[in-house]
């Protein structure tokens, strides 16, 4: 079964909720705009807040909610382990918002004073990889290594995640030999999935 790519998209079963949160939201300084296929609500276009539904409740997610005092205890680390300082709030009804609706409104206004505070997790440096069996054939071909320093920083590590996860230098060179014609012709790894 193929993954969905969005899977906060089911704003259409939870509009009545979603207008609901809107109105709360209208009445602060925060500023609405689509990110991800998404609603995202910004400040110095920061990202906020975010809302979506899903198939079993409507959330609104804090991009940097663990700085949150929390005093509900009703934030949830979605994906635990990987995210580090998004936390959601879940309902699923109008009702249960509705009986919210004050608490929300201070979470969110809590949220945008820690915007304008300046907290928020930075992310973290990934180590360099470095390829020595690719770098002998920059060595060897000065075009190839033009070619390769063209790419974005971000689609040169992919090609050396690439060539470096495999595990024995039969494969790493094998790989290299796959990669090359890519490289050549500006098409970074990925391309074809973006």
């Amino acid at each position: 079964m193929k993954e969905e790519k969005n899977p906060w998209q089911k704003n259409d079963l939870w509009t009545e909720e979603l207008d609901f949160i809107k109105s709360i939201i209208a009445k602060t300084e925060l500023e609405e705009m689509t990110k991800w296929g998404g609603i995202v609500y910004t400040i110095n276009k920061k990202n906020v807040i975010g809302l979506g539904g899903f198939k079993s409740y409507v959330a609104v997610w804090f991009f940097n909610g663990v700085f949150l005092k929390d005093e509900k205890k009703v934030l949830v680390n979605a994906n635990e382990g990987v995210t580090k300082g998004l936390r959601q709030w879940r309902f699923s009804s109008k009702e249960e918002l509705q009986d919210n609706e004050k608490y929300i409104f201070q979470y969110i206004n809590e949220a945008i004073a820690n915007e304008k505070a300046g907290l928020s997790i930075k992310p973290e440096k990934k180590e360099a990889i470095v390829s020595e069996l690719l770098n002998n054939e920059f060595k060897s071909d000065a075009k190839l290594k033009k070619a390769f320093e063209a790419f974005s920083p971000y689609k040169q590590r992919e090609f050396l995640e690439y060539v470096e996860t495999a595990k024995q230098e039969k494969t790493k060179l094998t790989r290299i030999e796959k990669i090359k014609p890519m490289i050549l012709d500006g098409i970074g790894l990925n391309d074809k999935y973006r």
